[in-house]
């Protein structure tokens, strides 16, 4: 079962997004376990849709790349997102 995550950052902008997955991305991938990613404006600023291969892929992504990777990133997005978890069936 898939795992997905919604952020929607108030008064994000691309150059904040840009900025953010420079930092917390592998160069030219997506991080291991993530299968998609999907990103976007919005009516009040940047959304981020990410999805994963487990909660538990995700929560390791978040606890040892991306909050630490975020400690002191200045250009990146605001947070914290309104955020949206959930587990989803993959239809094939």
């Amino acid at each position: 079962m898939a795992y997905v995550i919604v952020n929607d950052f108030e008064g994000g902008t691309r150059e904040q997004y840009d900025a953010t997955v420079e930092v917390v991305h592998p160069p030219g991938g997506l991080p291991a376990g993530q299968t998609h990613h999907y990103a976007g404006p919005s009516a009040s600023g940047w959304v981020v849709v990410a999805v994963w291969d487990s909660k538990e892929t995700w929560e390791k992504f978040r606890d040892e790349t991306l909050l630490p990777g975020l400690q002191g990133l200045d250009s990146g997005l605001p947070g914290p997102p309104q955020s949206t978890e959930f587990e989803a069936e993959v239809d094939r």
